[in-house]
């Protein structure tokens, strides 16, 4: 139970950041992603504040023997990229790109009913399925 309100606070926190920045507005997004046209700096400030204190938590975490809430961390442990991690980026950019949302800002902005929001959450949750899918060549992950 622990876990799930530290799930549940970050969560809000999290999300909160993102209504806050303006992150889950998809028009200020395409318009930070057109360099070439009307650029929109603005979230770039966003990132360049978010990574600092991002880079915090990820020192402070290997320090750490465990997580406060959890087993173990779950850290990657192939650092090479592959053909599956450009394939990924490519199919991430061109959605992000067309749309304006990445996974966090559209569920943060399943909230304000829009079906062209519920529908990018069905279809970027299509997609997460589908990576689950064995693929020729690909070995599978265990979540122990």
């Amino acid at each position: 139970m622990p876990m799930m309100i530290v799930a549940l606070l970050s969560g809000l926190l999290f999300g909160s950041g993102l209504v806050v920045s303006g992150m889950i507005d998809p028009t200020k997004v395409l318009a930070f992603l057109d360099v070439a046209g009307n650029w929109d700096p603005s979230l770039a400030f966003v990132m360049a504040a978010a990574i600092p204190v991002a880079m915090i938590g990820f020192r402070a975490s290997r320090r750490c023997r465990q997580p406060v809430c959890g087993g173990s961390f779950s850290a990657p442990t192939k650092t090479a990229p592959d053909g599956s991690l450009a394939l990924g980026a490519v199919l991430f950019g061109a959605g992000w790109g067309l749309v304006g949302y990445c996974p966090g800002p559209a569920l943060a902005a399943l909230s304000y009913g829009d079906p062209a929001t519920w529908l990018f959450v069905a279809a970027m949750a299509a997609g997460m399925a589908a990576r689950g899918l064995p693929m020729p060549g690909r070995a599978t992950r265990s979540r122990a």
